[in-house]
């Protein structure tokens, strides 16, 4: 990825993080992590990796609230940056989290049996 991706795809998680927290009102994007988001060297694409660290929320119904939000997202993203093109926001459930906590909890249990 080239240097001014990489700027785009750093500023693209910070607004998008701060539209999460304090715009976006929807239910199933309440604690939405913006895990990585990659910018494709024409500017034209960006992915945003979401996850969600709440075991109740359902990343069906998130990556659904996501795609009525696009529009808007998209929108906003345009009038707070200044870009000539605002790139195409596609979203991309991330589950590295929910691997990761996956695996701590076997070893913690393999652990266990060790000690036991």
């Amino acid at each position: 990825m080239n240097y001014r991706a990489n700027r785009l795809a750093e500023v693209l998680k910070k607004e998008l993080s701060d539209l999460f927290q304090k715009e976006v009102k929807d239910p199933r994007l309440n604690f939405l992590t913006i895990t990585e988001v990659e910018v494709s060297g024409d500017l034209s694409v960006a992915k945003i990796y979401v996850s969600t660290l709440q075991e109740k929320n359902d990343p069906a119904a998130m990556m659904e609230g996501l795609e009525k939000a696009v529009g808007y997202l998209r929108k906003e993203i345009g009038q707070r940056i200044e870009i000539r093109h605002t790139p195409e926001l596609r979203f991309i459930y991330d589950q590295s989290l929910e691997r990761g906590q996956r695996i701590h909890n076997l070893l913690n249990e393999i652990k266990g049996d060790k000690n036991d």
